[in-house]
């Protein structure tokens, strides 16, 4: 994961790829109305407009290009996280939600209008190939990165497997540019990391959710269970921070692994019969260690409904700063042929405790500020769903909005929240909220607007 300040914006995190927004494979529940003679007669017009535009613009324009952003502007006009994907764009969500692709094994960020290199990532093609962390990417087979957004970079970065790639690298005490070739490979994404901490705690980093999550976490969990011996284990410490979702029965998988019972989440629809519950099932992987969970302002959507089941049913205790706030469920609808597809939210989802968190987001049990750098002091804001431009207004959300900052420094060391988690594990710390009163377990619509 990439441990840089996270600024969400439209739903996206920016980094080494967009956000992957909660969806669902299932089709529209519920048949739309037959439109009437007014809703033809505004067609007419949107028809008479774009042929105007299409013969009479100062300059020719791309008629797909228009019709693409007008799609867009209709759907951006619902809600931050509606979007029309054409070809290229939904194969390239489908790779991201697989957790494969074809590209060269670097995390990246944007330094300078350049791409800057966080990290190779073990046994890549950028790392044989002597990328290093701290590399500036300035032109890409020969194309200069300057203008480009950070997803147009990454877009280039990544092509068809045995394809090569030229980059251009700017290295600190080099005298002059680097050339690099690489050859394209299948990069797999670990959305699960994890470490023994000391030789007590368990920690599971989950960068996302894609379908091979709940694998990886319940391959972190058996590893870490296997070096350290049932009565040494203080518990678990799972990190959520920076995490912008992924797929919902990815976020369910792992709540799933965590509790025994009860219901995960709950999505509503349109009608009011439209209305899908999860429960859990029994098979706690944690064996009921104590566990606590880590979230920021960079913690969105499926990393959400994680925290609150978590929360809810008092088997974690939640720790950082208020989450982004994203409770919407966008279902990914093909639309046949080379036409890409649809991205239409179309429910919101609500945890067990029947609290929508959008435009609120879970707060946390205890709050712990992390502390910006210098550098970053004054220049960033702490930003949340309820901040975007046409976000729907949940039914928890008042004046106090959602969001905070989304840092994590790249040094465990530094890390204020990942240690006070730590110490209160190891008994060092003592807090009212760790651990969880179990006695207090909330059922039914109780003090949904959180203090």
């Amino acid at each position: 994961m990439i441990r840089r300040i996270s600024m969400l914006m439209t739903g996206a995190a920016l980094g080494a790829f967009a956000m992957l927004a909660v969806f669902q494979s299932t089709g529209l529940s519920q048949n739309a109305n037959a439109a009437g003679s007014e809703t033809y007669r505004q067609l007419d017009i949107f028809g008479d407009i774009f042929e105007r535009i299409r013969s009479q613009y100062v300059t020719e324009p791309k008629e797909e290009k228009l019709i693409k952003d007008a799609i867009n502007g209709m759907l951006q006009a619902l809600d931050p996280h509606s979007s029309y994907l054409d070809l290229k764009e939904s194969t390239s969500m489908r790779e991201q939600t697989k957790g494969e692709f074809g590209g060269l094994g670097i995390e990246v960020t944007m330094e300078n209008e350049l791409v800057k290199v966080i990290t190779p990532i073990d046994d890549t093609p950028a790392s044989k190939a002597g990328v290093l962390a701290g590399d500036l990417v300035s032109e890409i087979d020969g194309t200069a990165v300057r203008g480009l957004s950070l997803q147009q970079a990454v877009e280039k970065m990544r092509g068809l497997v045995n394809t090569p790639i030229e980059l251009t690298i700017l290295r600190k005490g080099a005298d002059k540019p680097l050339k690099i070739k690489i050859v394209r490979a299948i990069i797999e994404l670990k959305s699960v990391k994890f470490r023994v901490e000391g030789d007590d705690i368990g920690y599971l980093d989950v960068n996302g959710f894609t379908e091979k999550t709940l694998s990886g976490m319940e391959a972190a969990i058996k590893k870490i269970r296997d070096q350290v011996p049932e009565d040494k284990l203080k518990g678990y410490v799972l990190d959520l921070r920076l995490n912008p979702g992924g797929l919902l029965g990815q976020a369910i998988g792992v709540s799933n692994a965590f509790l025994n019972r009860g219901e995960i989440v709950s999505t509503r629809g349109r009608q009011k019969n439209d209305v899908q519950r999860n429960n859990a099932t029994p098979g706690d992987l944690t064996r009921g260690k104590p566990v606590i969970v880590l979230i920021n302002g960079g913690s969105a959507s499926a990393s959400e409904i994680v925290a609150g089941a978590l929360q809810d049913h008092r088997r974690g205790t939640i720790l950082g700063t208020r989450s982004f706030g994203k409770g919407s469920v966008q279902t990914i609808i093909p639309l046949g042929g080379d036409n890409g597809a649809l991205r239409l939210t179309t429910a919101l989802y609500y945890t067990p405790s029947g609290c929508s968190i959008q435009g609120k987001g879970i707060d946390p049990d205890i709050r712990i500020e992390q502390p910006l750098p210098k550098e970053l002091q004054g220049r960033v804001e702490a930003r949340g769903e309820s901040s975007l431009r046409n976000s729907i207004e949940g039914e928890s959300q008042d004046d106090s909005g959602s969001g905070s900052f989304a840092y994590v420094p790249p040094d465990p060391k530094d890390d204020v929240q990942l240690n006070y988690a730590m110490d209160l594990l190891r008994g060092l710390k003592k807090d009212a909220s760790f651990p969880p009163n179990t006695d207090d377990v909330t059922s039914g619509n109780k003090n949904c607007k959180r203090a």
